[in-house]
């Protein structure tokens, strides 16, 4: 039973795109799980076994209890009937309040795919006299984190202070030797600092060191003005 559920495509992508905030949920108290879509592979320097060992790392270090992968194909994610429904039913079983998926506008068809699944498989999850797996479960909202494969400059709804957890986020990441350090360039600025100069941007556009934006497609309500920044 999950507080929240972190939908990512291909496994480092939860890291990438909000690692800092899966840390500061644990730390809060919230039960949170990752669940990725697909194997990732084949990368140029990844397989199979490389990206399981580096996943398993990646999520000790996250402090992670539960991760499971739904096996999809990389490469050629779509937003199937048979792909919902497998989706729906692992919402039914984990009965997570919140969702987070990729932002819905992406030059990877995998995170563009994984998104349309997730709102459908949500909208499935609640159904009735269905032949799902599990109990109805209408999970409350779905948030989306950015881990884009395009140069654009995203306009969040929020942005999440994550300060605190860079370098528990930066850790998890390197986890991912394959995907991040093998082969890449090494003069500056490196993949990682590129990472860390787009954290400090959105950490200075509220005044924090560093931080993680978030939006969502509904309204979301304030109960009070205490905890904004």
């Amino acid at each position: 039973m999950l507080d929240i559920l972190v939908i990512a495509p291909h496994p480092d992508d939860a890291e990438l795109g909000m690692g800092g905030a899966i840390v500061k949920f644990i730390s809060e108290g919230l039960r949170v799980g990752v669940l990725d879509l697909t194997s990732g592979e084949p990368t140029p320097h990844g397989s199979l076994e490389i990206r399981d060992q580096e996943t398993a790392a990646a999520t000790k270090i996250l402090g992670l209890e539960w991760r499971e992968n739904l096996g999809l194909p990389n490469r050629s994610l779509e937003a199937t009937l048979e792909n919902r429904a497998k989706l729906a039913e692992v919402f039914r079983r984990t009965r997570p309040r919140w969702l987070f998926a990729p932002y819905w506008v992406d030059a990877h068809p995998d995170h563009v795919a994984a998104t349309e699944l997730v709102e459908a498989a949500r909208f499935w999850s609640k159904l009735t006299k269905s032949e799902l797996a599990g109990e109805p479960h209408h999970p409350e909202r779905i948030f989306n984190y950015y881990c884009v494969h395009l140069k654009l400059v995203p306009q969040p709804a929020f942005v999440l202070d994550i300060t605190a957890e860079w370098e528990q986020k930066v850790a998890a990441i390197r986890s991912y030797e394959s995907q991040f350090i093998t082969g890449r360039p090494t003069q500056s600025p490196t993949f990682l600092d590129q990472l860390r100069d787009e954290a400090a941007f959105w950490g200075k556009s509220i005044g924090r060191p560093y931080g993680e934006p978030f939006t969502c497609r509904e309204p979301m309500g304030l109960k009070s003005m205490a905890e904004l920044l």
